[in-house]
């Protein structure tokens, strides 16, 4: 979980700069109707923060996890990202996955086995649900344009 760790601290250090470069009235803009603009991406990844923030630790109290349906654009909608402050973004961003990047050093071997459903999806290892972390954030960067 180490080289996850480290490999997270350095896209979101990447990204944070590159995304401090963009102006806040670019970072509104949606591409297209019903996508969603880089405020936003940068919004659902807070969210993706918090919600595995929680998957990260519940699935090391004990022998399984069960976690509820992450409902994505009813969260994104709800917490107006798109008027949010661009750089109090980037910041609360960059600063909660340096802290799941501490998480993930922390989780011991053999909790990475813990079994974890996230309804209503079949069960994946605690492993697996670190792993797909990293992968779902270079993906939306991706989609953000970074």
């Amino acid at each position: 979980m180490n080289a996850i760790a480290s490999e997270l601290r350095a896209v979101i250090d990447d990204a944070a700069g590159l995304l401090n470069a963009i102006d806040d009235e670019t970072a509104r803009l949606r591409p297209a109707p019903g996508k969603w603009s880089r405020k936003e991406i940068i919004g659902h990844l807070i969210d993706s923060a918090a919600n595995n923030h929680q998957r990260f630790v519940r699935a090391q109290e004990g022998g399984e996890l069960v976690f509820p349906k992450y409902e994505q654009d009813h969260w994104v909608g709800v917490q107006r990202y798109n008027e949010a402050s661009w750089p109090d973004l980037i910041a609360l961003w960059r600063l909660y996955n340096h802290h799941l990047a501490r998480v993930i050093e922390a989780i011991p071997d053999e909790k990475l086995t813990v079994r974890c459903t996230i309804v209503p999806n079949e069960p994946v290892t605690l492993g697996f649900l670190v792993e797909d972390y990293l992968a779902h954030l270079k993906h939306h960067l991706r989609q953000a344009g970074i």
